[in-house]
């Protein structure tokens, strides 16, 4: 199992210091997955290296099975690399890039032949092993590059947005394919990613990262359904957040205590027998319909969902109705009412 206690990373420059790391606490139990997610400059790559032996911590520790990694270098600690680019050798074929790893094991080659058979059949490119990486496409690159980091069976696979060059359709099957990769092979990993729908989808744990810390860790279901605070809860995709008297006005009966409201687009819908009534501000075409931008007198800023069938025009007043599976009441008093979270 992995364990990182008090993690700070702190780099050094112009007389100057950034704190890129500040203190991390995460298990990552074996055979499961975690995602570091979070925006561009977060930490999370950073934090990545770390476990890779690549940056030296500042401050904390780093373990595996109770074993402190510092000092121990990049190739002694077993964990396997994937990065975005996923770096092949041009001058060797498909089958010499995923054997690299394997020969300096001293495995005899018949055993290397037939670890790179079962490697391209495991990722989708069987008899791939002759061709020339220069004819590969992005997508199998990127499963070469997985076959490579698996060859050699490591105890911990450490993976750097492995699939965010690549375009969106075949981003999603690679995910999926990875998912299953990484499932069958009982592979524990770390999947580093600023994108919440592959981190959901390939993740057993999903750690959020904002400014160097981690804000929440848990489920994929849990993240969504009880964000841990406002920045969270804009990060994987609510709109805006209310206060107590904002929500009952909204028609909220939910309990929150000293907490707030967060909404998703879809916890308010247009309705013409709705008991809300506001303004259109906005109107843009979603994958589910239209989402709107409305106001509403007592609460603000709000986003809602109409049907694309449904005529509706800025500066037109409208009905709605508060839907409570599009929302997620919040801890604490941590935003503005009808405060946008995430552009």
């Amino acid at each position: 199992m992995l364990e990182i206690r008090d993690a700070g990373i702190t780099f050094a420059a112009d007389k100057r210091e950034t704190v890129a790391v500040r203190n991390v606490d995460l298990d990552v139990p074996d055979r499961s997955v975690l995602a570091l997610l979070g925006p561009s400059g977060c930490g999370k790559s950073t934090l990545l290296r770390s476990i890779a032996g690549l940056e030296p911590l500042t401050t904390g520790r780093i373990s595996w099975d109770g074993t402190d990694l510092a000092g121990i270098s990049v190739h002694r600690r077993g964990f396997g690399l994937m990065f975005q680019d996923g770096v092949l050798f041009p001058h060797r074929d498909v089958a010499g890039n995923i054997a690299y790893g394997l020969r300096r094991t001293g495995l005899p080659r018949s055993e290397i032949d037939s670890r790179v058979g079962d490697l391209l059949e495991l990722v989708g490119l069987p008899g791939y092993g002759s061709r020339r990486v220069s004819t590969l496409s992005g997508g199998e690159a990127q499963r070469v590059a997985l076959a490579r980091a698996l060859a050699p069976r490591p105890r911990l696979l450490l993976l750097d947005e492995p699939l965010a060059a690549l375009d969106r359709s075949l981003r999603e099957r690679l995910l999926a394919d990875l998912g299953s990769v990484l499932r069958s092979t009982g592979t524990t990993a770390v999947f580093v990613t600023h994108d919440q729908g592959e981190a959901f989808a390939i993740a057993d744990l999903v750690a959020v990262m904002a400014s160097g810390s981690i804000r929440q860790i848990g489920p994929a279901a849990q993240i969504w359904a009880r964000p841990a605070d406002a920045w969270v809860a804009g990060f994987v995709g609510y709109s805006s957040v209310l206060d107590a008297q904002a929500a009952a006005a909204v028609g909220s009966t939910l309990a929150l205590g000293s907490g707030s409201l967060a909404l998703r687009p879809t916890a308010l819908r247009l309705d013409p027998n709705g008991p809300l009534s506001g303004r259109v501000e906005l109107v843009a075409p979603a994958p589910d319909g239209l989402l709107l931008t409305v106001r509403i007198n007592g609460v603000g800023e709000v986003k809602a969902i109409a049907a694309t069938d449904v005529p509706v025009a800025v500066d037109d007043l409208v009905r709605l109705r508060f839907d409570p599976a599009g929302a997620a009441v919040l801890p604490g008093r941590d935003a503005l009412v009808g405060e946008p979270l995430v552009g």
